[in-house]
Parts: C-alpha cells; sequence; structure tokens
C-alpha cells in the first residue's frame, strides 16, 4: 500500500507562483512514475505533468512552459512548481504514482485558486 500526501495548495493572484509537493510513504514499496493531476469543477481529471524514475517529463498542454515537475527519488517527493498561474488553473491537484507492484495510487488533492 502506498499513501501520497500532497501539500502546498491555496489561494494566488493571476501571474503569481506556487509549488506544491507531494510524499509518497508506505511499506515494502517502490514508486516508479510520479506525477500531478488535476480537475477543476464540472472537468474531468487531466494530466499536469509526470515524471519517470529516469527524469523523463511528460506535461499537459495547457502548462506546457509555465510548470515545471521535479522529484527527488530518495526522498519519494515529487513537486511542482507552477508560475504564471491563470484562473484557469483552478482545481484540485491530486498527486498520482505508479508503484512497482503494477497499481495506481492517488492522493487526497488539494486546492489550487487562482482569483484576484
Amino acid at each position: 500500500q502506498v499513501q501520497l500526501v500532497e501539500s502546498g495548495g491555496g489561494l494566488v493572484q493571476p501571474g503569481g507562483s506556487l509549488t506544491l509537493d507531494c510524499l509518497a510513504s508506505g511499506s515494502a514499496f517502490r514508486v516508479n512514475d510520479m506525477g500531478w493531476y488535476r480537475q477543476a469543477p464540472g472537468k474531468p481529471r487531466e494530466l499536469v505533468a509526470t515524471m519517470t524514475r529516469g527524469a523523463r517529463t511528460n506535461y499537459g498542454n495547457s502548462v506546457k512552459g509555465r510548470f515545471t515537475i521535479s522529484r527527488d527519488n530518495a526522498k519519494n517527493t515529487v513537486y511542482l512548481q507552477m508560475h504564471s498561474l491563470k484562473p484557469e488553473d483552478t482545481a484540485v491537484y491530486y498527486c498520482w504514482t505508479y508503484a512497482a507492484n503494477g497499481m495506481d495510487y492517488w492522493g487526497k488533492g488539494t486546492l489550487v485558486t487562482v482569483s484576484s
């Protein structure tokens, strides 16, 4: 079993920046890919960014050039640096991992609100 705990969400003004982080924990596990998805009210969950253990990244089109994903494998932590935030970035951001046991795990989510 893998537990994911996100932190760093909150209210930010348009054009501002915010960093999210997510710690993976559990017993006898290995996380492989890690990343972030988001879900805005009334919309389906969408890809934000993912990163493999080997640091290969994949970004959603709407965040390319503004968001940066990184991870610390030793700490089982993934980060999401968000810049030039827009109101349409408002969503619940979910941490995700694909573990060595072949299962997907999700965090409970952290709310990011971009508003003046």
